[in-house]
Formats: C-alpha cells, structure tokens, sequence
C-alpha cells in the first residue's frame, strides 16, 4: 500500500487550475430547509374514507402537486380536481417549490368557483408540509372549508388524483419536456386542461366530458341520444 501524498492547499489549487478540474459543492437543499420550517403537527382526520363520487359535485374536492420535467429542470404542478364530476377547478405551474403556488390553487378555486362551495365541501390531500402549513389551513378556515388528510404513507387514499397525474403524463410528457421556456411549458399544461374539463370524454362519467357531466348533474338532462348507464349523484 503506497503512501498518502501530503501537499498544502495551494499546491492543489494550482495542480487543478493546470488540469483544469472541477470539485463541485454540493450545498444544502433550501427548498428541504423551508419545508421543514413548514412542517407542522396539524394533521387533518381522514373524512373521505375513500367516499370519492358518492356525495354528488362540489362535495369532494382532491388536491395534489406534480413534477413536471421540462429541459433538464422540473416544474411543479398544483391542481384541485372534483372527485364526482373528475373536473379540473383549478391549478397552478411554477418554478420553484415555494408554497405560494399552492395558495394560489386554492385562491383560484374560490375566486372561479366560490358560488358552488359551501361549508359541507372538503377538501382531501396528503399529509404534505403545504396542506398542514399554518397559511394553507388558514385560507381553508377564512373559507369555511373543511380539510380532509389520506393516512400517512397510504397514496390509495387519494387514488383518483393520482390517476388523473398518471393519465396526464402519459399524455403530454413528451410535449411538455420538449419546451424550451417555462411559458411555453404552462401554455401546454393550459391546453391539456382545456382539453381535459371540455372534450376528454370518460367511460365513468357515461361517456360524457367532466364539465358536460357537471352539468348533467345539475339539470338531469343527459347530452347524448342513448340514456345513461346509472343514476346521477345529486348535490
């Protein structure tokens, strides 16, 4: 075993610069850090017990977030979506993992979809550090919405958002990562939203597309020539 070569700091230092070597840093996550600042005890009880569809629209709303990758970076995706009807109420795309984007989710939702909320409705997530975060409860309370939480490590405790992330992905992975600017990539996720709530029919939904069943659900009339295979769930 041969011996360890000793030299100084500055003999290093000039034998990198000549062989022109590298010896990146790597520094402590910020993004870690502030999700452990957010990090709280306030874990919500689990009220949707997997009771997706049965209360009607309007009454189960799940929310997520997503990684997008795009040009060798990762986007981050928030989306709130109807348990019942499968639509998408609201999302937001951002740059960074800050918790904004996802109080902007929220913000949207009542902003477009206030009138059609009431104090029955829940909204179900994971135990994340952004759904037990002191602003994102206190948005939920000001609104006098109710917070519902999946089991710790249980993901089949919000299945359907998951679904609709895998189906999302396999759809439009390709494109989005072939984006070369973040507005380019949030004009696809647009497009894939549009798509998703006005012309993506759904086996579940009696072939109809989610903001079609919506309004199924609401007057009872069914869109297309053949009736509907089941009864809808009224609000």
């Amino acid at each position: 075993m041969q011996p360890p070569v000793l030299m100084n700091t500055k003999k290093i230092q000039r034998l990198m610069r000549k062989y022109v070597l590298v010896c990146p840093i790597r520094g402590a996550n910020p993004y870690r850090r502030m999700m452990k600042a957010l990090k709280t005890d306030a874990v919500a009880d689990n009220l949707l017990n997997w009771e997706f569809r049965e209360h009607g629209p309007r009454r189960v709303l799940l929310t997520d977030i997503t990684y997008i990758p795009c040009y060798g970076v990762f986007f981050y995706l928030s989306v709130i979506k109807d348990a019942c009807t499968m639509q998408i109420l609201a999302y937001a795309l951002s740059d960074s993992l800050a918790v904004d984007f996802v109080l902007e989710t929220v913000n949207q939702l009542i902003e477009k979809h206030g009138a059609s909320l009431d104090a029955e409705m829940l909204i179900h997530s994971d135990q994340g550090s952004y759904y037990t975060s002191k602003r994102f409860r206190q948005i939920l309370s000001d609104s006098n919405l109710r917070q519902s939480m999946s089991r710790r490590g249980n993901c089949w405790d919000n299945a359907s958002q998951e679904s609709f992330f895998g189906h999302m992905k396999d759809e439009i992975a390709d494109k989005i990562a072939d984006c070369s600017s973040f507005d380019e990539a949030g004009a696809g996720i647009d497009d894939y939203m549009d798509y998703y709530n006005n012309d993506r029919g759904q086996w579940q939904l009696d072939k109809l597309m989610p903001n079609e069943y919506y309004n199924y659900c609401r007057t009872g009339i069914y869109p297309l020539p053949r009736a509907p295979s089941r009864e809808i769930a009224h609000p």
